[in-house]
């Protein structure tokens, strides 16, 4: 046990004043803090937790706002939706679906600059169909299977990867051609995995030739369980689009950094007549978005790692104060060889302290391990603003401080008489 040694200011009334070093004071703390390593360890814990988990997650989110920003740019950004306007095109006895779009809509969005590819596509009424059964296996029936009138231009607007075989052209979609491609899940409900033999598809009796399967698509997914037949060829075999089927879309696929531009010239390209008839809807801001969601995880996951802490907190807070109960007597003694109120309080709360401080270095160790781990994994380069390293260990010590700070307290009550009865 460290003395309280006299100071040379003079004496209290009730005895010689003392005093104790900064030295003394983080000896005596080191001891209490050893004295039982287990349960300091226990208690630790959430703050090793929620110092981490605020690591991570400002590291993993400042990781991944790259990989958004990037995934954004490459997909979203550069895409462009063409639709009718609300209310069609009064005046005009005939639905948007047929009207809004020109005949010639792939080949003059093509002529804005910018453009990559572009296509107008709509999904025909399952009831003007009818029953959908596949060759070589003829029992294999999927008569919910949706159906999509498509020009040429579409499918490469998609980005679509074929399983096999090829997309149709401008040429089969203008001489109206019984061909059909087929997304993958389509495919299998068909029974159809091989192009070699020639496989056909029966849309309400009409026999179509599979010429190509879709395996995947970087845009609208659902046409992975779809037939997607020319749509010269649907209009040949069904009629113009009716009021059954969804309205007609346009998608266009710029290249970066063009979408605002082309939305712009989109209404007035493909209808100079009735611009107003069409509404180009372009991509929001790829640094907006990126902003947005970055915002989202953080709010999330600083709200778990705030939950963490708050569990570390009140788990110092009740092991300094059942620290404080057991060492009554110590306490009781302290003050009887002549330590002040103000020097058990420094001494419970640099105990508490340190147990903050230790958890929330190891807290921000496991919070850096954390985000390289995952950052290796998902082949990011890992990103961690320095600020966040370097002020882990401080809402450790702070987190240590507020939990210590009613035991401290608490403990500097103690009289010497009341703790020698104990």
């Amino acid at each position: 046990m460290t003395p309280f040694r006299p100071s040379d200011s003079g004496r209290s009334a009730v005895g010689p004043s003392s005093t104790l070093s900064a030295a003394d004071l983080l000896g005596e703390a080191l001891a209490g803090v050893l004295q039982r390593p287990v349960r300091t360890m226990l208690t630790m814990l959430g703050v090793v937790l929620g110092v981490g988990t605020v690591v991570a997650v400002l590291g993993l989110t400042a990781s991944a706002s790259g990989q958004i920003s990037e995934r954004f740019t490459a997909l979203t950004a550069t895409e462009v939706t063409v639709r009718p306007s609300a209310g069609g095109l009064p005046g005009e006895d005939v639905t948007p679906a047929g009207s809004a779009f020109p005949a010639d809509a792939d080949a003059r969005a093509g002529q804005i600059k910018g453009v990559r590819s572009a296509g107008t596509y709509y999904a025909l009424a399952s009831e003007r169909v009818g029953d959908i059964t596949g060759v070589p296996l003829p029992g294999a029936s999927a008569r919910q299977l949706p159906v999509i009138a498509a020009s040429a231009g579409t499918l490469p607007a998609l980005r679509a990867t074929l399983d096999g075989g090829r997309l149709f052209d401008a040429g089969l979609d203008r001489r109206a051609e019984p061909v059909a491609v087929l997304g993958a899940g389509a495919a299998r409900r068909l029974g159809i995995n091989r192009l070699d033999r020639q496989p056909v598809v029966f849309l309400g009796g009409t026999p179509l030739t599979v010429i190509g399967i879709v395996g995947d698509v970087d845009r609208k997914s659902e046409v992975l369980a779809a037939v997607i037949v020319p749509r010269g060829t649907a209009e040949r075999l069904w009629g113009p689009p009716g009021k059954r089927d969804e309205p007609a879309r346009m998608i266009v696929d710029t290249d970066l950094g063009a979408a605002a531009d082309v939305a712009a010239q989109l209404p007035l390209a493909l209808r100079p007549d009735r611009p107003d008839a069409l509404q180009a809807v372009a991509p929001p801001d790829p640094r907006s978005l990126k902003d947005d969601v970055t915002t989202d995880l953080d709010s999330l996951f600083l709200l778990l790692s705030g939950v963490s802490l708050a569990i570390g907190t009140v788990g110092i807070a009740n092991t300094t104060l059942i620290a404080v109960l057991e060492r009554t007597g110590e306490i009781g003694l302290r003050r009887a060889l002549g330590a002040r109120r103000r020097h058990v309080t420094a001494q419970f709360l640099t105990e508490s302290a340190l147990i903050g401080s230790v958890g929330g270095l190891v807290g921000a160790a496991v919070g850096v391990l954390a985000v390289v781990t995952v950052a290796l994994f998902q082949r990011w380069t890992p990103v961690l603003p320095t600020t966040v390293a370097f002020l882990a260990p401080l809402i450790g010590t702070l987190t240590g401080l507020v939990a210590g700070a009613y035991p401290a307290l608490r403990a500097s009550r103690v009289e010497p008489v009341d703790a020698f009865r104990h």
